[in-house]
């Protein structure tokens, strides 16, 4: 934990449902969850079990759910779309399963271009993109692009860009689920080595039982909820 102390984020009671048709999916059904900060869950689940779409609704990325989500102490429900932007800005960062980078950017501009946006001096942005990528192995590659890379490459330039503007919670679905198991295991150590290291807090989705177990805590969706 950190020694900041209180939740990155506080679930409570979040339902979330599908109309197809005549049939009503319920896929999410009153779901409770608190990650404190500093501390890295592991959101373990089957394929289709849900977890994407509860990484969805904590990330403030989709609406229609019922319940309440708060980030760092503010309440989801209350936010306008500005206020959720902000919020998905200042407070989280995403790892998706396929890396996302911006493929006519370097290594280092993937990870410079947030921090920008997020109104970091430029200086300051390369500095910081310049060290995440090298406590990550990477130091040697800040010029390249992403085709340039290898998948566990790019995957690692994916984790910097989440950790870019520190966030309090950083979000990822399926980190490593592109990856053959050895590069897996070495970017899962080397993620989460680097958000203790940067003391943020973490929620990953991932059906692997291997790599859930390398987390803090594991919590298992099943059916709804959470186990």
């Amino acid at each position: 934990m950190s020694e900041t102390g209180g939740d990155a984020l506080t679930v409570t009671g979040l339902k979330r449902s599908f109309r197809q048709g005549e049939v009503v999916i319920e896929v999410l059904r009153g779901v409770d969850l608190h990650v404190g900060a500093g501390e890295i869950v592991a959101l373990l689940g089957p394929s289709g079990s849900g977890k994407s779409t509860m990484l969805q609704a904590v990330g403030l990325l989709e609406g229609g759910f019922e319940g309440s989500i708060r980030i760092a102490g503010e309440e989801a429900a209350k936010l306008d779309n500005d206020g959720r932007t902000r919020v998905r800005r200042e407070a989280l960062g995403f790892v998706y399963q396929f890396h996302h980078l911006l493929p006519d950017f370097s290594a280092a501009e993937n990870v410079v271009l947030p921090q920008l946006i997020h109104g970091t001096a430029r200086p300051a942005a390369e500095a910081r993109a310049t060290s995440l990528l090298g406590a990550l192995g990477l130091g040697h590659r800040l010029t390249h692009r992403p085709a340039q890379l290898s998948g566990g490459e790019q995957q690692r330039v994916a984790v910097a860009r989440a950790l870019a503007n520190a966030p309090k919670l950083v979000l990822a679905d399926e980190p490593t689920g592109n990856l053959d198991e050895a590069t897996a295991d070495v970017v899962l150590a080397e993620f989460l080595r680097l958000v203790r290291g940067e003391g943020s807090a973490a929620l990953v989705a991932t059906h692997n039982e291997r790599l859930a177990a390398k987390m803090d805590r594991v919590v298992r969706l099943h059916e709804g909820r959470l186990g």
